[in-house]
């Protein structure tokens, strides 16, 4: 049997034993004396009989894809000769890999030694023969506990019960999923920035005023200082995203109070989607208009007024972010906007306010927590940015709040030192770590910061 085609075919077997267990629950509830005799209801039936048929399966072959390359790896160690197996960890890795590329038909098909060609041959067979087995025993799996499941279709099952409980087990373990990520996310940053950390001190990397990470290999190399100062960058990043949210914020929310509270409902219909399109235009767009367009505009700008302007500027790449994330708050505001129930809008007009009075002491208030939001939601998405940053204010870290210059961000940083191979025992390396691990502090603060905000001036109603 072919390995890939056996998730279709459980899909498929599932659903003919849905079939099956709906037409047996609808059989036995003829004999019963009609539905109302039955439990549940028959699709509930349906459903518990595919669960039985499908979920043994599935798990099994989650076990087995999990499982697959040690094994694999096994079968490929016990093929080859004595004196490979004698070879240091790294170079029998080495070893193994170049079977599976010749097995595979990678970067060489032949090699000039026989002992590893008979491997990879040996290879092919054993893992051919494994995955056949293994399909036999997962569509095993799948139809006998799905002829018990039929068999076991009584008016008394509680089917309902039982597919409700499978479906809060999903739940809890797809809730239990996003949980664990985001503990192995901030867990393994945690260690590569200690790491980090044991190698350059906290107070330089904290409080430096420099920041070259370029690390010498050798004594007589030059132009690598090593210097780890992060505050230019994150100087860089506050300035970029500063000025992208003096553009968003004001247009944003001023544009979503205009549409939810102004604009007819034809002109609001055409207009938000049209505004949302912002949203879905790529970076890299945004990178190409403001490295072509925006910085040269401001270059000439700044030339007729006497100001020395740098070809890449935070002021072109903080321009144009705050254009990519106007929909962000213009869309999330219209909508928190246009939920304040009606009657509050008619109760202030009915006690002799006027429609901007309405807005700003009763509406604005009332949709503040959703604002919020919306705007710690467009500062995240500003300081996450790289590429309009890569290409519109370039990769100098310099140490200035003068928007006419060329700095850079967190995020670039990161990108700059993770690119191409690296050896993650270099503190070049760890650093982008530590970059990330304070990046996520910040963004952590800023959370803390809006939820207190929202809760100080929430308003509350009966």
């Amino acid at each position: 049997m072919i390995y890939p085609s056996i998730i279709p075919c459980i899909l498929v077997l599932a659903a003919g034993v849905y079939l099956l267990g709906l037409r047996r629950a609808e059989k036995v509830a003829a004999l019963s004396g009609g539905l109302r005799e039955m439990h549940s209801l028959p699709t509930h039936y349906g459903v518990f009989a595919a669960l039985c048929c499908a979920l043994p399966a599935l798990f099994l072959l989650a076990i087995w894809m999990v499982s697959e390359e040690k094994i694999v790896t096994h079968m490929i160690s016990g093929n080859l000769p004595a004196e490979y197996l004698k070879l240091p960890a790294n170079k029998l890795s080495l070893v193994i890999n170049e079977v599976k590329n010749i097995a595979f038909g990678g970067f060489t098909a032949t090699s000039g030694n026989p002992a590893i060609e008979q491997a990879a041959a040996a290879y092919v067979a054993h893992l051919h023969a494994t995955r056949n087995i293994v399909s036999i025993v997962v569509l095993f799996c799948c139809i006998v506990p799905a002829w018990f499941s039929l068999r076991s279709i009584t008016k008394d099952l509680r089917a309902r019960n039982l597919v409700e409980g499978a479906a809060r087990i999903l739940l809890i373990g797809c809730a239990g999923v996003a949980i664990l990520t985001t503990i192995g996310i901030v867990f393994s940053v945690l260690f590569e920035s200690l790491r980090f950390f044991q190698s350059v001190p906290l107070a330089d990397f904290l409080f430096g005023l420099k920041w070259s990470p370029q690390i010498a290999m050798r004594a007589d190399q030059a132009g690598s200082s090593g210097a780890f100062g992060a505050v230019p960058v994150f100087i860089g990043t506050f300035l970029i995203a500063a000025i992208a949210m003096m553009v968003a914020i004001p247009i944003g929310l001023l544009s979503a109070i205009y549409l939810s509270e102004y604009a007819g409902a034809s002109f609001r219909n055409w207009a938000k989607p049209t505004l949302e399109i912002l949203a879905g235009i790529p970076t890299v767009v945004y990178g190409f208009f403001a490295a072509l367009t925006v910085a040269p505009l401001i270059r000439d700008i700044g030339t007729v007024l006497g100001l020395t302007v740098s070809s890449e500027s935070a002021l072109a790449a903080g321009l144009i972010m705050g254009i990519m994330i106007i929909p962000f708050v213009s869309s999330l505001s219209d909508d928190v906007i246009h939920a304040v129930p009606q009657s509050m809008r008619d109760g202030s007009l009915a006690l002799g306010a006027t429609r901007f009075e309405t807005i700003s002491n009763v509406i604005i208030p009332a949709a503040l927590p959703g604002i919020v939001g919306s705007i710690l939601l467009a500062v995240s998405r500003a300081v996450g940015e790289t590429m309009i940053v890569v290409m519109a204010a370039g990769l100098s870290a310099n140490l200035s709040f003068n928007p006419l210059t060329a700095v850079t961000t967190v995020t670039v940083q990161i990108v700059t030192l993770l690119v191409g191979d690296q050896e993650f025992d270099s503190p070049k390396t760890l650093a982008a770590f530590a970059l990330g691990l304070l990046l996520f502090v910040f963004t952590l603060v800023l959370n803390f910061i809006a939820l207190r905000v929202v809760r100080r001036y929430r308003e509350h109603y009966e």
